[in-house]
């Protein structure tokens, strides 16, 4: 492993407070004031970074609960809570209650926001009821709401200003993603990729809810904003036209998936946006082939990595990971951005650590593939990839497509769940290192003929879920990978897989939740454990860190649910049930139970954290 000493690294923390003016200025503002946590990802570069330092390895095990406050809500929490000023927003599952808490007072509620929703949304909701949080700037909290609802709140109030329809659930369209605020626009994507749902991206003006734009994952490029002339992919123009319509069987496309459900990042200076696409509908590769045949049957733009003008949505670059994806590899994970040098020169890059077991780096201007490793080693779908096609090299033996035909594979690493679903990783330009939480599962996939029907789940396949084999025994690893040499430094295993999204911060101290319920802080340089707390639910929220008179804080919601905690959540016993998932997890219940509390940490003194142990 390469010395950390050798990155010439550009803090991204330090690009975004010198605001330029293609950003949005009032959250330029909030971000630039560490004691704020004003973007889910913590900033527009998604790196889930804190300059704060009170909270420091020498001092972290003083940590202490400070209050906490219950949702009234159960069901999955994912998302986190914003700190703007005295003020912290929360958000809760379906019916997605919208609080605002007063610092000043440990928590006292300001205002409440509970939508009126039709709960028939419910069951077209894949992977549980989650919503991934909100977003605050100039004076607004745009929430988005499971039934396709995109409403503007007054921050101080929450007045309701304007509310527009993103959607349909009568065709198992949903919105569960935390939307972004960029200059003048808030921009929201799709869920429903199991109900064949044809993805897009909206982008809404910020003060009055008009359509700005809107931008499809699959269909001719006059849709889906591609200029074949113009936009790169592998840092060369495409050149054909429509592929998003010839890479499928007939009008397949219409109902192709590529949802836009996972995190959008975004860089002032180029003023992209980035983002991931999910996966094709149906899960049956067979229904997607053209001919039958793998070649051509690409099913372009879904699992895919789109930059796109923030003002137009038209595509700057694309790269599509797992081309004709046979296993539901879902593309949506966060696309981190860092400067760092390679070989000698500076780069901007994109980190992803896809669903799919591979971690990429990508020349973030243009779309040139540096970097393509497994981070987990019991990745089998694919050999490699290859860097000059940029394509996987599947492995024959796990396709569920082999020779032409629905094959029922066994033992196929990883599982659908991913060696990383959408709970994402923290960058520090300290380390150079992303840290990242991941899934060690993996899965029997039997594909089946399955007819689409408005409204009605189009999946098409069967899956079984359980741990890697020859893996520690546990279904989680907290990794710190190195995205330039594309290396594991160090793993850290867990008893399940690790949901919670991660955090950085400038004292060389991270933390992240586990799905028994565990706050866990760790030393960034070699995972060492230096803290841990038991929480009242299972961690799939995303840990945050602010300052409030002068003193650093920890929040995190817990509440177990979301795919991987889809037994609980929903009272599913079978083992093929969720997708799959429950039964990978089916010992999860004897270690933690539903529930939706925040709770916020502060550091005591040594005596006050004894007396608590004590107790």
């Amino acid at each position: 492993m390469r010395a950390c000493s050798r990155y010439l690294l550009t803090s991204a923390v330090a690009l975004l407070l010198a605001g330029p003016a293609l950003a949005n200025d009032a959250v330029n503002k909030l971000t630039k004031d560490p004691a704020n946590w004003a973007m889910q990802l913590g900033n527009y570069y998604g790196q889930r970074y804190s300059t704060l330092d009170q909270i420091t390895k020498d001092n972290v095990q003083d940590l202490r609960v400070a209050w906490t406050f219950s949702t009234g809500v159960l069901r999955g929490h994912e998302g986190g809570p914003l700190v703007v000023g005295d003020t912290m927003y929360i958000h809760t599952p379906f019916p997605n209650i919208v609080y605002a808490l007063d610092l000043k007072d440990q928590g006292r509620v300001k205002w409440k926001y509970e939508p009126r929703q039709d709960a028939s949304v419910i069951p077209v909701m894949c992977c549980d009821t989650v919503n991934r949080g909100v977003a605050v700037a100039e004076g607004r909290v745009f929430l988005g709401q499971a039934d396709n609802t995109l409403v503007a709140l007054d921050a101080n109030t929450g007045k309701e200003l304007w509310k527009v329809q993103n959607g349909d659930a009568g065709k198992g369209e949903t919105l569960t993603a935390a939307p972004v605020v960029v200059k003048d626009k808030v921009l929201v994507g799709i869920s429903g990729g199991e109900f064949g749902v044809r993805g897009h991206l909206t982008a809404y003006d910020v003060k009055s809810g008009k359509q700005a734009w809107r931008a499809y994952s699959t269909g001719p490029d006059k849709d889906v904003k591609i200029d074949p002339k113009k936009t790169l992919m592998l840092g060369k123009p495409i050149g054909e036209t429509d592929l998003g319509v010839k890479t499928w069987p007939g009008e397949e496309w219409k109902i192709g998936g590529g949802t836009t459900w996972g995190w959008y990042t975004y860089d002032p200076e180029l003023n992209l946006i980035y983002y991931g696409t999910g996966n094709p509908g149906t899960w049956n590769p067979k229904q997607r082939a053209k001919d039958g045949k793998r070649e051509g049957s690409d099913n372009k733009w879904s699992m895919t990595i789109f930059a796109r003008d923030a003002d137009t949505g038209e595509v700057k670059w694309l790269y599509q990971k797992t081309p004709f994806d046979e296993w539901d590899y879902d593309g949506v994970n966060e696309n981190v951005l860092a400067d760092v040098t390679m070989d000698g020169k500076k780069r901007k890059v994109l980190i992803n650590m896809d669903r799919n077991g591979f971690g990429y780096t990508l020349d973030r201007v243009t779309g040139e593939l540096l970097v393509a490793e497994k981070y987990d080693p019991s990745v089998n779908w694919a050999d490699r990839v290859d860097k000059k096609t940029g394509r996987p090299v599947v492995n024959e033996k796990y396709s569920t497509f082999a020779n032409g035909e629905d094959t029922n594979s066994k033992g196929v690493c990883p599982a659908a769940l991913g060696s990383k679903d959408q709970q994402p990783s923290a960058f520090s330009p300290d380390t150079g290192l992303l840290y990242v939480p991941t899934n060690h599962i993996c899965m029997d996939y039997e594909p089946f003929q399955v007819s689409y029907v408005a409204g009605q789940p189009y999946v098409g396949a069967t899956l079984s879920m359980y741990p890697a084999p020859n893996s520690h025994g546990g279904m989680g690893n907290f990794i710190a990978w190195d995205p330039v040499a594309g290396k594991v430094k160090w793993s850290k295993p867990e008893k399940f897989a690790v949901w919670s999204g991660a955090l950085a911060t400038k004292a060389g101290v991270g933390f992240y939740g586990t799905l028994e319920g565990f706050l866990v802080a760790f030393d960034m340089n070699n995972g060492k454990e230096l803290w841990r707390f038991k929480t009242p639910s299972g961690i799939i929220g995303n840990v945050n860190t602010y300052m409030h008179n002068g003193k650093q804080y920890i929040a995190v919601l817990s509440g177990i649910g979301g795919w991987a905690g889809i037994g609980l959540a929903a009272g599913l016993t079978e083992p093929n049930a969720g997708l799959g998932a429950v039964g990978a997890h089916a010992t999860l219940g004897e270690y933690t139970q539903l529930g939706g509390v925040l709770t916020v940490f502060e550091l005591g003194s040594r005596r006050q954290s004894a007396e608590l142990k004590s107790k």
